[in-house]
Parts: C-alpha cells; sequence; structure tokens
C-alpha cells in the first residue's frame, strides 16, 4: 500500500500476469501434466493432479535477437536444422515484430539423460547463434 494521502491509501500495481510462470513452460513437452492444464484444474476447482516429468529437458527462451544475423540484418532462423536435432519442440508465440529482447518462443529439448539433452541444447545455440550454452 502506497500513502497517497488520502483516508484510503492507493494501490499501485505495475503489472498483472495471471498466467503460469515461463519457467514452467518446459512442461507441456517434458511432464504428463501440463502447468497450464493445472491452472486449468485450479480455476475451474477440479482436484490437482500431481504433475510427472517423464523426460529431463532444457528450455532455451527465443529473443528476437535470433532473427537478425551478427551484421543486425534480417534473417529466418534455420529452423529445419533445429527441428532436425532429436527432442526438439519448438514454440513460436505470433508475434508479428522481432525486436532484441523481446520474448518470440521457446525452444523446449527432450530425451533419455540428461547428457544428451544438453549436447542436444549445445547445439541447437549453436544453430540459432544464441551465447552462453558452451558451459552446459
Amino acid at each position: 500500500m502506497i500513502d497517497d494521502g488520502s483516508e484510503h491509501g492507493a494501490l499501485v500495481v505495475n503489472e498483472m500476469a495471471p498466467r503460469p510462470h515461463n519457467s514452467g513452460h518446459y512442461t507441456l513437452d517434458a511432464c504428463d501434466v501440463s502447468q497450464f492444464d493445472l491452472q486449468v484444474h485450479a480455476m475451474a476447482g477440479l482436484p490437482l493432479p500431481q504433475p510427472r516429468q517423464h523426460s529431463p529437458a532444457i528450455m532455451l527462451n527465443l529473443l528476437g535477437d535470433v532473427w537478425f544475423d551478427a551484421g543486425g540484418q534480417a534473417r529466418t532462423p534455420d529452423w529445419q536444422a533445429v527441428l532436425a536435432l532429436p527432442g526438439t519442440h519448438l514454440h513460436l508465440y505470433g508475434k508479428p515484430d522481432a525486436r532484441s529482447g523481446r520474448k518470440m518462443g521457446h525452444l523446449t529439448l527432450t530425451g533419455a539423460d540428461v547428457a544428451g539433452v544438453k549436447a542436444t541444447a549445445r547445439r541447437a545455440a549453436e544453430i540459432l547463434g544464441l551465447p552462453g550454452l558452451e558451459e552446459l
């Protein structure tokens, strides 16, 4: 509560986002029940099933930078090469304009073991020009 000098005060809200958080988007591909399914259950007053992760997973956020080369020229990411990798699930959000730093989608990589998923994530990052995954 912020004191605005009035009798009742004021509430300032920066953002309201009544949706599942980005950090759990991997549940679409790596769990038997996704966070989206659970949100519907909760809002409808239905029983909440215990989610179970059936595959190791790594999720990579796809920012608008992926749609530009190193010189800043627009390009189409090589989705064909990325989707040829095993256990790759591409989720694009349908936003019309890519901008640096704007979240355009995510890529979830799943597999039988963590080492394999890490190797696939590193390869996907290399194809897309995503920095900072070498240590993965």
